[in-house]
């Protein structure tokens, strides 16, 4: 089934959550994010090196203020240099921790509750990869495990996901199609964004 990744660990491992800033209580929802051109500049060569992370201008507050109105933060991003064999997971997880670290320079409450990427090539089909909503599904399932403190989990796909809960509160953000195109499938708000711009653009439209 070619399912999503998850940076620090297998994808189904249990998924401890901080506290919402505040001392807020989550209510379910979730803001999904697409990663290039949402929280960092992308490039049409990929970001190949942790060098190369930039933030798009007010990025970090914007998804900080998001956590302040409730949210929990799930990064969603399509990472086919893997499957084209330009570099590893391990490169991956240097980049991401660069991103982790210039949101929380810039605002404390900018954390990322759960990264998930699919690593693979747009031939092979995965329906992890956007615009399928493959980690979108496990995302929503990963979150409310954790927060239910509910033990083990089994993650499913597409038909096989009978019990869906509302994604009503949720909202998802990309800059591409293809972003818009899996949040749709998964039934849950979409906004797309300027890639100059990025998060800071459409937040407006989700907290008021």
């Amino acid at each position: 089934m070619l399912p999503p990744c998850r940076d620090d660990s297998g994808l189904e491992e249990p998924l401890e959550l901080g506290a919402l800033p505040n001392g807020l209580a989550w209510e379910g929802e979730i803001a999904y994010l697409d990663r290039d051109g949402v929280l960092n500049r992308g490039s049409p060569d990929y970001i190949n090196h942790p060098d190369e992370v930039s933030l798009l201008p007010g990025a970090a507050k914007a998804m900080a203020e998001l956590r302040r109105s409730g949210f929990r933060i799930c990064v969603v991003t399509n990472q086919s240099p893997i499957g084209r064999g330009l570099w590893d997971h391990n490169r991956l997880g240097e980049i991401h921790e660069r991103l982790r670290e210039l949101l929380l320079v810039e605002d404390s409450d900018a954390v990322i509750d759960l990264l998930l990427y699919s690593p693979y090539a747009p031939w092979e089909g995965s329906w992890a990869r956007k615009p399928n909503p493959g980690m979108l599904e496990a995302g929503r399932q990963l979150l409310q495990s954790s927060h239910d403190k509910s033990g083990p989990i089994e993650i499913y796909f597409g038909e096989d996901w009978s019990e869906r809960p509302s994604e009503s509160g949720s909202v998802l953000v990309g800059d591409r199609d293809s972003d818009i195109s899996a949040g749709h499938s998964h039934g849950v708000r979409s906004l797309l964004c300027n890639p100059e711009a990025g998060l800071p653009e459409v937040l407006e439209q989700i907290i008021g």
